[in-house]
């Protein structure tokens, strides 16, 4: 039975083309924040995107993307878990998401803070949650084809995404780019500056 996940896409019915622009405008706008200036990680923002990056390692090896050689619930599963990390800095910094796709971060009138770029970089993680559904979707159909004939030879679980979803692959492989490649969340530390995870619990005596 396909699983439910509780929450609907912040965004609204956004394409994926959508998406991967606002997710990569509000990134950038946040890395020329940090690099010129006008925003610096607070004490409480600090720890709480380092403690992201950690929980995001996307555990690839190095190799570049688009991870084809790996299955494809691996690879939905390393931008779905963006998601859900997201959400989780969220609440500990107290900050609220919000919808950013076409949406210009240009025309903030305040300054940049981490809220901004966590929102930024959910419009497209909230992406690998939708994919993750159609991909549950597909299992259980090619699970119920083959009890119907299971002397047929099942078909490729991406083939059979595609095929309901025409686009998939190659958004699959964009999406990627952003969150595993060279220049995009790869520089994500770059935000940090010297910031650390703050130490758990009270120091030995």
């Amino acid at each position: 039975m396909t699983a439910e996940y509780p929450y609907a896409p912040l965004n609204g019915p956004a394409d994926f083309a959508s998406r991967l622009a606002a997710a990569e405008d509000w990134t950038y706008a946040a890395l020329e924040a940090r690099q010129e200036g006008p925003w610096a990680p607070t004490e409480a923002e600090g720890p709480i995107l380092a403690d992201l990056v950690a929980a995001t390692n996307p555990l690839h090896g190095g190799r570049l993307p688009p991870h084809t050689g790996d299955a494809v619930y691996v690879r939905l599963g390393r931008i779905r878990n963006w998601a859900g990390a997201l959400r989780l800095a969220a609440r500990a910094g107290g900050w609220k998401l919000r919808p950013v796709v076409g949406t210009d971060p240009s025309t903030l009138i305040r300054p940049f803070d981490a809220a901004d770029l966590l929102s930024g970089v959910y419009a497209l993680a909230e992406q690998g949650e939708q994919w993750q559904r159609l991909m549950l979707a597909t299992v259980d159909d090619l699970n119920a084809a083959a009890r119907e004939r299971p002397s047929r030879r099942p078909r490729p679980l991406e083939e059979a995404i595609e095929e309901r979803a025409p686009g998939f692959a190659r958004e699959l492989a964009a999406a990627e780019g952003f969150f595993t490649g060279p220049g995009t969340l790869d520089d994500l530390p770059s935000y940090l500056a010297r910031t650390t995870p703050p130490p758990i619990g009270d120091p030995p005596a």
